[in-house]
């Protein structure tokens, strides 16, 4: 692989005033854009209508990096979970999901994650570093040029911003990843197609808000109450409850638009009746903006404390919530039949090489 920077990790704004500095027409940048993601070639030689001269410019400065393709894992239901490869040799996960209403992919934003969630495998191994603007696009360049090759017209629809590390641990390569995906000219993937997730950076919620970049918003809450919520994911520490619900006040005040809370079930730890009454307390008026998303969890050997809920207490915890008020919902499970969980195929992976 190349060592100059993905082309993929431009705005097109940005990428616009680079050449504009060089002496370059704004349109030229327009023109690259299209091939770079309405056309979606791989080889700046392959841009007919662009000017010779633009052409070894970008070609000496930039690459069109198409990730590789570590592993690959395909379930029963049609998910796909890519390893792939980065310049470093650093492996990340992407992951292709179909459901009635498009295809979905979902991203990693670091190699690595600190956030330590006790239940979760993304955190099995710690971060060494965040992905660059380019390499979190070229997870979508990656499975969309999958779907360009199996010929059948697919494109990405939806995106979720919820593989490997804290999004807004690495908020502005998010925001330019952002920018990049839901640009009309290019891929065109709609701001309300996009959700992007966080385990509860109350500062960063406030900037993320302020940034209008108008795309869904997810917390990462599962638990109700602090004492639960420390002891499951150390994020709390710093940041308890009481001060992520002001920085999601300040959220649903400014954009009017809802929000999801997510909560995974782990049996007889977060999954009992007065948690489900807890949770519905602590939404509260907030529940004609908030919507929470029960997660059945996906077991991680390292994390053998922790179980999936039975079925029986999933519908019981749901059937409360709805009893109070509150909009919730079962997440449909994919890829089960493979390593489900975010982070396990990398883990298990890495862990293979060192035992080897």
């Amino acid at each position: 692989m190349t060592n100059l920077p993905s082309i993929y990790g431009l705005t097109q704004d940005q990428l616009a005033a680079w050449l504009l500095e060089r002496g370059h027409k704004k349109f030229r940048a327009t023109q690259v854009w299209e091939w770079l993601y309405r056309k979606r070639v791989t080889d700046f030689a392959a841009m007919a209508d662009v000017n010779p001269d633009c052409i070894a410019l970008l070609a000496e400065h930039f690459a069109i990096t198409v990730l590789e393709e570590h592993t690959k894992q395909e379930s029963t239901d049609g998910t796909i979970k890519f390893l792939l490869r980065l310049a470093d040799g650093n492996l990340i996960e992407t992951v292709l999901m179909r459901h009635k209403f498009g295809l979905s992919v979902c991203v990693t934003t670091q190699v690595g994650c600190n956030i330590g969630c006790s239940f979760c495998a993304s955190g099995l191994l710690a971060k060494s570093r965040d992905l660059t603007s380019g390499e979190i696009v070229g997870q979508i360049m990656k499975v969309q040029l999958h779907l360009d090759q199996a010929g059948k017209g697919e494109r990405v629809t939806h995106i979720v911003v919820m593989g490997i590390g804290e999004p807004f641990d690495n908020f502005e390569n998010m925001a330019d990843f952002i920018n990049v995906v839901k640009d009309h000219k290019g891929l065109a993937i709609g701001p309300r197609h996009i959700t992007v997730s966080t385990s509860g950076l109350a500062n960063k919620i406030y900037e993320f808000t302020d940034s209008n970049l108008q795309v869904n918003l997810a917390i990462s809450l599962h638990a109700p109450n602090d004492e639960l919520r420390t002891r499951i994911m150390k994020i709390n520490r710093a940041i308890p409850i009481a001060k992520l619900m002001e920085a999601i006040d300040y959220y649903l005040a400014k954009t009017k638009r809802r929000i999801t809370l997510e909560y995974i079930l782990l049996k007889d730890v977060n999954d009992r009746k007065e948690h489900a009454l807890e949770l519905a307390e602590l939404v509260g008026e907030r529940r004609s903006l908030a919507n929470v998303n029960l997660i059945p969890y996906n077991p991680v050997d390292e994390h053998s404390q922790y179980q999936r809920s039975e079925p029986e207490s999933i519908r019981e915890f749901y059937d409360i919530l709805k009893k109070q008020g509150i909009s919730c919902s079962v997440r449909l499970e994919h890829g089960t039949d493979i390593d489900a969980a975010c982070g396990q195929l990398r883990s298990k992976q890495i862990r293979s090489v060192k035992e080897a």
